[in-house]
């Protein structure tokens, strides 16, 4: 038999007492009736009558009439009225388990009697859709002369001229940076780094409680216009011709520019110092530097006191000449092993949805990541043990939701948080109806 063509809708009603309380037209959906309130038609409780039956179905462009043993009725075919006991009895209707199926023409109506009620059915022409309703032509404005022609006319030379400089600075070639080498940066960072310390005048000594001040000789003062003998300066006049000497030798060369000076042998440091190897050459190199001072055996003498228990004796710089690289056993870093055990009880339930045993096992497979957590605290303390009992939920899809401490007998924080960090990254295989709470127990304490 060949689908008809789905041209006409299916029209539903209700009649209680004579009269049409309800009406439905349906394309493609599916009708049901019963006192559940996701039926198509709600109709009071019965026993003879499920909360839900599918009266109509729609298959394959067609619908089919779905009745049981006990329903009474009767359908139009086009020919001549049948009802419900004759479709079963002669086999009108094709049997599905404890139903009855038959398919409906466009041209079948009927009813079904459903105790007080009584619902029929038959197939009617769609309405004809309404015709959009049209301004007239002489008052219908068009969007053109609607739209602000300045205001998108600014927009558009806006984003030309955006894009435009874009693509042009994306399709240019980035600039080249020149480098610049360690002795030709500015000498103003190494002054701003390492401030001149000012001259000080040498304070002369105060004489003893005991020793009259002694007055020196009047040396005999030389001709006008002679100049006197550099011994017969001041001594704080030369310390500062000293001073002022060697800055401007050092200033000549910079700190950064002699430590990038470039050449073997005739670098800016070798300028200064000289080819010093030893320390009578460095002392000679800095003699007269202000604040700095190169201890010697001369200085220190031979005959004073040695210090260091008596025994010490006083070395020069140069005596003190590294050559070649020397080697230093550190040893090797030996990292104690620290092993803890971990027992845990049959845990507390409040679900018939959760197997204890499961649950026991599934934690057990997963106890390393508990045991991890312990033996990282217990290399701080090894005296660390303790019990912890966790408190947690299980829900619906498996994941952990509330989670709490119970007790924490152990008193270390870190043991706890990490326990709660690893076990909601868990995911069970139950499946309860509702979240079920969890209590477990762990007992810590190290193996010795």
């Amino acid at each position: 038999m060949a689908a008809p063509s789905h041209s006409k809708l299916l029209r539903v009603g209700l009649i209680q007492n004579g009269q049409i309380v309800e009406e439905h037209h349906v394309r493609r959906e599916s009708v049901t009736i019963g006192h559940d309130a996701r039926n198509t038609i709600v109709l009071p409780a019965s026993d003879d009558r499920p909360a839900r039956f599918s009266v109509f179905e729609h298959q394959g462009h067609q619908f089919l009439l779905v009745i049981n043993e006990s329903m009474k009725g009767r359908v139009n075919l086009g020919s001549s009225d049948v009802d419900f006991d004759a479709l079963r009895s002669q086999g009108l209707a094709s049997r599905r388990g404890d139903l009855y199926v038959l398919p409906l023409q466009e041209t079948a109506r009927g009813k079904v009697e459903l105790g007080d009620a009584t619902l029929f059915f038959q197939f009617v022409a769609p309405p004809a859709e309404e015709a959009r309703p049209l301004m007239p032509s002489d008052i219908r404005v068009s969007r053109w002369k609607t739209m602000d022609r300045v205001f998108f006319g600014i927009l558009a030379a806006s984003l030309l001229v955006h894009f435009s400089g874009a693509a042009i600075i994306l399709s240019a070639e980035a600039p080249k940076e020149q480098e610049l080498a360690l002795d030709q940066l500015d000498d103003r960072f190494v002054r701003a780094i390492i401030p001149q310390r000012p001259i000080e005048a040498v304070k002369p000594a105060a004489p003893g409680p005991t020793e009259a001040p002694k007055e020196d000789p009047k040396p005999t003062e030389p001709k006008d216009g002679a100049e006197k003998p550099a011994s017969e300066k001041p001594a704080s006049a030369a310390a500062a011709e000293r001073h002022a000497e060697m800055v401007k030798k050092v200033s000549d060369k910079g700190l950064l520019k002699m430590l990038g000076s470039k050449g073997s042998g005739t670098g800016a440091f070798q300028d200064v110092l000289g080819n010093a190897s030893g320390g009578n050459d460095i002392v000679a190199a800095l003699q007269g530097a202000g604040g700095v001072g190169v201890a010697t055996e001369a200085a220190v003498g031979k005959g004073n006191t040695p210090r260091g228990g008596g025994t010490g004796t006083v070395t020069g710089i140069g005596e003190l000449g590294t050559q070649g690289g020397g080697k230093v056993d550190l040893g090797t870093k030996k990292e104690v092993e620290v092993k803890g055990r971990v027992q845990d009880s049959t845990p507390e339930v409040d679900s018939s949805d959760v197997d204890r045993d499961a649950l026991a096992r599934y934690v057990r497979a997963r106890k390393g990541a508990i045991q991890s957590c312990y033996e990282k605290e217990l290399k701080r303390n090894p005296n660390l043990k303790g019990k912890v009992v966790v408190r947690f939920s299980i829900t619906p899809s498996g994941r952990v939701g509330d989670f709490d401490i119970d007790e924490n007998t152990l008193g270390s924080e870190a043991v706890a948080s990490c326990i709660r960090a690893a076990i909601r990254g868990w995911v069970f295989p139950f499946k309860p109806e509702s979240a079920a709470t969890v209590s477990y127990p762990f007992v810590f304490s190290p193996t010795g």
